[in-house]
């Protein structure tokens, strides 16, 4: 698979600084655990350093759960990001190398601006995920004022949300919708579920066949945007590092099905199955 070779070879004076650092803005009361799988997920994909940024409401809830991250606590109002946080972020972007935008920001007032904030003339590889979505609020012409790669993973309800088309229209053309936004916002599009599509703006696409029911579960689609950012954020082409999240979650949810049902999945079996999967990658290729 293109990009597998990034997995594979690693200088022996190599440091953390040489895989790239993630920014991770995402949680909101009631769902931190979709930030910490998410930023997790990105390390299990080899990233060297990823940041979480979080409420400081919420940062003493995460700090003691996950200490391989970093963290840069934000302005908040009871819990979600204040509008305040913004000239934070945007002086901390200069310090990372990619963004992942969205795993359980939540949809409070400031969120939809907050995003099309950052989003305005960024710089920097991003992969907008969930709620990042949910805060272009039907208006996905705000993703053309990104000025590098951009990777959007939406499910069929939040692609029916950008679109304007109906769930059912969508699946009926999964293939077609995704090539046609992918090429309309200049982005590569993650159509989420049974066979997840990956589409590239000049037309290239990827069919994927790893997974199982059991991966629709609450949390797995935070670990494969992860997954994706931080193979993106270690120097993979926005296209390949996508194909690539794509298949790894999927083979991930595989191994784990294996051993506990499919039944039984829960996301944060996928975490503990990614270098699993990594490693059967390299064995085939």
């Amino acid at each position: 698979m293109e990009g597998v070779e990034i997995l594979r070879n690693r200088p022996k004076d190599a440091h953390k600084g040489n895989f790239g650092h993630l920014l991770v803005i995402a949680g909101s009361p009631g769902m931190t655990g979709a930030a910490g799988l998410s930023a997790t997920s990105a390390l299990r994909s080899g990233t060297g350093l990823v940041t979480l940024a979080i409420s400081a409401t919420l940062y003493p809830i995460l700090a003691g759960r996950f200490p391989e991250l970093m963290f840069l606590p934000l302005p908040d109002k009871e819990g979600a990001l204040s509008p305040q946080s913004l000239p934070l972020i945007q002086k901390f972007i200069a310090k990372t190398d990619s963004l992942l935008i969205g795993p359980g920001l939540g949809r409070e007032k400031p969120i939809p601006g907050l995003v099309a904030k950052l989003l305005d003339g960024l710089k920097k590889p991003l992969v907008l995920d969930a709620d990042g979505l949910n805060a272009l609020d039907g208006k996905p012409e705000i993703l053309r004022k990104v000025k590098a790669p951009v990777i959007v993973t939406p499910h069929p309800g939040e692609m029916a949300a950008l679109t304007g088309l109906k769930i059912e229209e969508i699946q009926k053309s999964r293939k077609k919708t995704a090539l046609l936004f992918s090429r309309k916002y200049n982005v590569v599009t993650v159509l989420k579920g049974y066979q997840t599509i990956v589409a590239a703006p000049e037309g290239s696409f990827y069919l994927n066949f790893t997974g199982n029911p059991g991966l629709a579960t609450a949390g797995s689609g935070d670990v494969l945007a992860g997954l994706i950012a931080g193979l993106m954020v270690q120097g993979l082409p926005a296209f390949p590092a996508a194909s690539l999240g794509v298949y790894l979650h999927g083979l991930a949810g595989d191994l784990v099905s294996r051993e506990n049902g499919e039944a039984s999945l829960l996301a944060g079996d996928l975490l503990e199955k990614i270098p699993s999967a990594i490693r059967f990658l390299l064995e085939q290729t």
